[in-house]
Order: structure tokens, then sequence, then C-alpha cells
């Protein structure tokens, strides 16, 4: 098996960005040499609002879902969704001024992105 490279970002949930706290809530990962963009998450409530007790946990929910449509394609999400992989990457690393924000990008080796961004998921998130 060859091994392949890939970058992946964790999203981040900073809802207060003025006290820079966050809870990692997922991880887009990419792998150019097999055409592979994913997203996988998951909101902790508890966690969250642990660190605001006014923050909309549905509308973190729905930003990760807009993550994810980006990444598959969809169609439904905008003009984001119609770029070719890399540029789809590269949108949803960009930083952004919002409550759900990219952390750096790191890459690595893998034989299996899907399983490799499940680890990272288990690993980062919880």
């Amino acid at each position: 098996m060859s091994r392949l490279a890939y970058q992946y970002v964790t999203m981040r949930c900073v809802p207060r960005p003025e006290r820079e706290e966050f809870v990692n809530v997922g991880v887009v990962l990419y792998c150019q040499s097999v055409d592979f963009l994913d997203v996988v998450w998951q909101c902790d409530r508890e966690r969250l609002v642990a660190l605001d007790p006014r923050l909309d946990v549905d509308a973190v929910c729905a930003a990760l879902a807009f993550v994810e449509g980006v990444c598959r394609g969809d169609l439904r999400v905008g003009a984001a969704a119609r770029q070719s992989l890399g540029q789809r990457f590269g949108f949803l690393k960009a930083p952004k001024s919002t409550v759900l924000q990219p952390g750096p990008v790191h890459g690595g080796m893998t034989t299996d992105p899907a399983r490799q961004l499940e680890h990272l998921l288990e690993r980062l998130v919880g």
C-alpha cells in the first residue's frame, strides 16, 4: 500500500473570540492524490455552553453542516461547493471571524484517508 500525503484542519467553536477560548468540534481532511475531501464533526452541547451559556449550539451545528455540504459538493450550500476539491479545502481553511473557525493546517501521511479522518476526530475532538 502506498502512503498518501494529506492536509487537515480542526474546526473550532469560538463562542467569544475576545477570550480566545475554543472547543474543537470537527476535522476537515484533504488528500489531493485520491480526490478526497471530507469532514467529520460532533457538537458536545455541554462543553460548548460551558464556554458561553448564550451560545446558539444549533447555529454551530448548522455551520458544520454547511462545511459538510462544501466538502461533498452539495450545490444547495452555494458557490463554494462548485469549486475543485483543492479550492474547497482552501475556502474551508481560510480564517474567518465567525463562531466556527478553522485551526492551522497540519499534514501527514496515510494509507486510508477516511480512516485517518475518523482517527483525527477521536484524537482531536473526543
